[in-house]
C-alpha cells in the first residue's frame, strides 16, 4: 500500500512563533523560507534536508515516501 503523500506544510518561525501554510515542492528542497512577519530567514537544522523538516507540520514529500534515511534532493 502507498503512503499518501501531503503536499502541504504550516511552517513556524522559531523566533517569532508566526505560523504560514505552504505549498511544498515535490522536485527541489526549500533550503530558506523568510517569515512573513519578522523576516527571519529560515535555514534548514543540521542533519536536515529543508526548511519544511525542520520549522513544518509536515516532512515534505521524498521524507514522507522514503523516510530521512533515505535523504532528499540528494
Amino acid at each position: 500500500m502507498l503512503n499518501e503523500v501531503i503536499f502541504e506544510s504550516t511552517l513556524t518561525c522559531p523566533e517569532c512563533g508566526h505560523r504560514k501554510t505552504e505549498g511544498m515542492l515535490t522536485d527541489a528542497c526549500q533550503w530558506f523560507y523568510e517569515c512573513q512577519n519578522c523576516h527571519t530567514l529560515l535555514k534548514p537544522k543540521p542533519g536536515d534536508c529543508c526548511v519544511f523538516c525542520s520549522y513544518g507540520s509536515v516532512p515534505c514529500p521524498p521524507i514522507q515516501l522514503h523516510g530521512k534515511q533515505a535523504g532528499c534532493c540528494g
